[in-house]
């Protein structure tokens, strides 16, 4: 027994050192490709050295003696800290992922192939100016020259993601930096989605419910759209016969509600206490472990420029130079529309054109798949755009039989200019200039924020597509391509985009609310992303005569929620303080213990606090009863409380309180009904997730930020090492907008957000404040992967100077490459 006994020690130690051994392995091989920051090193492809230095925060001044030099340095250090991140980006353009991933991927690029993104860029690289071409040439050779060090000095394959993966990585091109810009444009676009939910809504209910369920943002009335089953002769499934489409890995197309968002806003010297200008800006996307931005300086011979990269790009998109501040919010301008082509009956290459049947253009291209065949997908275009299969992006449930959905969209063009304005702005001195560079900027769209030393400015930048007054559906649901006054005209002029410099009242911002008043089809958009957040700012702007840097950062972290301060006395009109006193346990004392500590809440959307989580639990749940009815499984496309929509019930606006009543049921309900039912259906959701009692509840511990790594995120036991999680405040309607996931086993997760936050004082530049929501470094055994995440979480920032002394002072190494002779 003694001897089973010691020999069961034996192999315990033997497997635990193996174990041990392993792990050991594993660390060395992933800390390989930890970089070197401080170093000097002989380099090709720079005519003069070039200087890295990284600041405490690892944040890169590149310092060189000429432009090309400097992108030179960009692209080195993008590199060094995002190569997997890069090539990520890159094989998604080029629907390219299925080579690594095997057919789950395939889905994904097979989309890209169809919408041929990385063919369009090619195309533009000819329409680049001169300093653009020279930028995009110098910055992918200091990628390159990054990869031929890994590939000389077995780096650990560059990144540790590689050891598990393919490690093939062919040399970066100019083209592809463009093509991510493109990307960008994906993964900012959210009217397709508006377009196909509408049109699966229409063929569910009259138009007046549409338009409540679906409103407009408060503003000038759109006249009646036809209903979408009178456009065509065909059949269509109706809503209820289908169930909406898995999203495939992987897929770079946000879901709806999930497209850019963002905050930006300047004062004017008269506005501001110290006598100077002020910015303060922040992009949201959705999160990621490292987060899509990257910060740096360049010191370029225009002067430096600071703020957030986006690694594969040479370019700062928002930031400042010593006198210039950019920052950059989703525009929702409605540059996407979906058109019905009717196939010919005797031949289905074809379709019908407002000069009759026409073949649409084809070509083939092979996809290569990780363990199996090669898959040929044959690409479509018609004059519309490129044909979308019927599985994509649910299109099956609204395309009629004997048709096909293509797809118009202003990015999918080779005449592209976007990059060379990018260039242009980073060298901008003034609001002006900022203005007159970004004119060639096509997409994706966005609002551009500008301060100079002593103007402020809000510009729309993007091409707007030039649609006919005669449209049938004026975009917002897909219309027939065959007739003339649906298709897409010549764009209009870069003067027609929206346009505001220097207000009378010093201060001008945007927060994806609507900006203009403007009939179709100079409208710019029927869908907006903000209209609470907006009544929020105006307050606390119009709260002080003047502001500071520090008054902007409050706003940005401010986590009151207009929307839950007016929905709450709509909603508990009839249940405050009402009834006798109900014993403890009892589902009436729930209920009153809920509406006790609601009623008290100044609607503050704080981690710490229970009420949010109560409150966001109730509105879920008294959403869900309102239109279930009415809509059925289409119901779970509303993942979101929709404010107006609830407003417009609650106040019974136009009838709208009609909602309220159960079609099914032979009683008629009201909306207290509705509400009380609501909220016990809250509370049950709470004791059977939260437990405990109300008061210990935390919003902070349901609305978590998650920034998952996009392939390793789900992976069990790697994704406690590469995924960051962080408690937050705010939530989908605050300044501090932390837009919660809405589905799954926890729908308040924090899934999309400010992952980049710049506030500029031009008072004082170099005291200007910056921060992204993870860390400089892609690379999880990195200090620097999530060094940054803390900060943000906060609501704290790293300096944002322009002082090399001051970057040199604590510095966690300086890199110097010089030119190989």
């Amino acid at each position: 027994m003694g001897k089973i006994i010691l020999w069961m020690i034996r192999g315990t130690a033997a497997l635990v050192g193996l174990a041990v051994a392993i792990m050991g392995l594993v660390y060395y091989l992933a800390s390989q490709s930890l970089p070197d920051y401080d170093v000097t090193r002989e380099t090709p492809g720079i005519t003069a050295p070039v200087e890295i230095i990284r600041n405490n925060a690892n944040i890169p001044h590149v310092l060189g003696q000429n432009d090309n030099d400097v992108f030179f340095g960009l692209g080195y250090v993008h590199a060094q800290d995002r190569l997997w991140q890069m090539m990520m980006m890159r094989r998604t353009v080029q629907g390219r992922l299925s080579e690594m991933f095997g057919p789950r991927t395939l889905k994904t690029d097979e989309l890209m192939r169809r919408l041929d993104l990385y063919t369009l860029a090619r195309g533009s690289l000819q329409y680049q100016d001169d300093d653009t071409k020279a930028a995009l040439s110098a910055y992918a050779s200091g990628v390159n020259a990054y990869l031929a060090r890994v590939n000389s000095e077995a780096l650990g394959r560059g990144a540790p993601e590689f050891f598990l993966f393919s490690s093939e990585i062919s040399p970066w091109q100019p083209v592809d930096s463009l093509a991510i810009l493109k990307l960008m444009g994906v993964q900012l676009a959210g009217q397709l989605e508006e377009e196909v939910l509408r049109a699966r809504v229409s063929l569910a209910l009259p138009e007046d419910r549409v338009r409540e369920i679906l409103p407009d943002m408060p503003g000038t009335g759109v006249a009646a759209l036809p209903e979408y089953a009178t456009l065509f002769d065909g059949d269509v499934p109706r809503f209820a016969a289908f169930d909406a489409q898995d999203r495939p890995d992987l897929w770079p197309s946000p879901k709806r509600g999930f497209a850019g968002a963002s905050n930006g806003w300047a004062a004017a010297p008269t506005r501001s206490a110290a006598g100077g200008t002020l910015l303060a800006n922040d992009p949201h996307l959705g999160f990621s472990a490292p987060s899509i931005w990257y910060l740096a300086r360049l010191e370029l011979s225009t002067g430096g420029v600071i703020g957030g990269s986006i690694p594969g790009m040479p370019l700062i998109m928002a930031g400042r130079t010593d006198g210039f501040g950019f920052g950059i919010t989703s525009s929702y301008l409605d540059d996407q529309d979906l058109y019905l082509e009717k196939l010919n009956p005797d031949n289905p290459d074809e379709v019908l054109t407002p000069d009759g049947y026409a073949p649409v253009k084809t070509r083939g291209t092979i996809v290569r798949i990780k363990d199996e065949a090669p898959v040929t997908v044959t690409l479509q275009w018609t004059d519309n755009g490129p044909i979308l299969p019927s599985e994509m992006y649910d299109l099956g449930l609204i395309t009629p039989v004997g048709h096909a959905m293509s797809l118009s969209w202003t990015l999918l063009t080779e005449k592209d200019r976007s990059m060379s304005a990018g260039i242009g702005l980073m060298r901008a001195k003034t609001v002006m200039d900022g203005i007159a560079a970004a004119s060639d900027f096509v997409a994706p769209s966005m609002t551009l924020t500008m301060a100079d030393t002593d103007t402020i400015a809000m510009k729309v930048i993007g091409q707007m597509p030039g649609r006919s007054p005669r449209h049938q559906t004026q975009g917002r649901i897909p219309s027939p391509g065959w007739i003339k006054d649906n298709q897409w005209g010549v764009p209009f002029s870069y003067s027609a985009n929206p346009e505001f410099v220097q207000p009378s009242g010093g201060i001008l911002g945007n927060t994806n609310n609507k900006i203009i008043d403007r009939p179709f089809p100079a409208h710019m958009s029927f869908n907006w992303g903000d209209s609470q957040r907006i009544q929020r700012w105006q307050r606390l702007m119009q709260a002080r005569e003047v502001h500071t840097r520090d008054s902007f950062i409050e706003a940005q972290l401010d986590s009151v929620s207009v929307t839950a301060r007016t929905l709450l006395p709509l909603v508990a009109a009839d249940l405050w303080f009402t009834g006798e006193a109900a014993p403890v346990g009892t589902p009436e004392r729930d209920r009153q213990d809920a509406l006790g500590l609601l009623a008290n809440w100044n609607g503050e959307m704080s981690e710490h606090m229970p009420e949010p989580l109560i409150y966001s639990t109730w509105m879920r749940a008294l959403q869900n009863r309102l239109i279930r009815d009415e809509l059925g499984p289409l119901s779970t496309a509303f993942t979101h409380v929709d404010p107006v929509f609830m407003e417009q019930v609650y106040r019974d606006i136009d009838g709208a309180s009609v909602w309220c009543d159960v079609i099914q049921s032979a009683a008629t309900e009201t909306c207290t009904d509705m509400a009380r039912v609501a909220l016990d259906d809250a509370l049950l959701w709470l004791s059977e997730n939260a437990g405990g009692k109300q008061e210990s509840l935390r919003w902070g511990d349901y609305h978590q930020a998650v920034h998952k790594h996009a392939v390793l995120g789900d992976v069990p036991f790697l994704k406690w090492f590469v995924n960051i999680r962080q408690s937050t405040s705010g939530g989908d309607n605050t300044l501090l907008r932390g837009l919660t996931s809405g589905t799954g086993k926890n729908p308040f997760q924090n899934v999309h957000g400010a992952a980049y936050r710049g506030v500029y004082d031009f008072s004082d530049p170099d005291s200007s404040l910056f921060v992204t929501s993870t860390g400089q470094s892609g690379h999880p055994l990195s200090r620097h992967y999530d060094d940054l995440g803390e900060l943000w979480r906060r609501g704290e920032f790293t300096p944002m100077s322009l002082d090399r002394d001051l970057a040199r002072a604590a510095a966690v190494g300086v890199t110097r490459l010089v030119p190989r002779p």
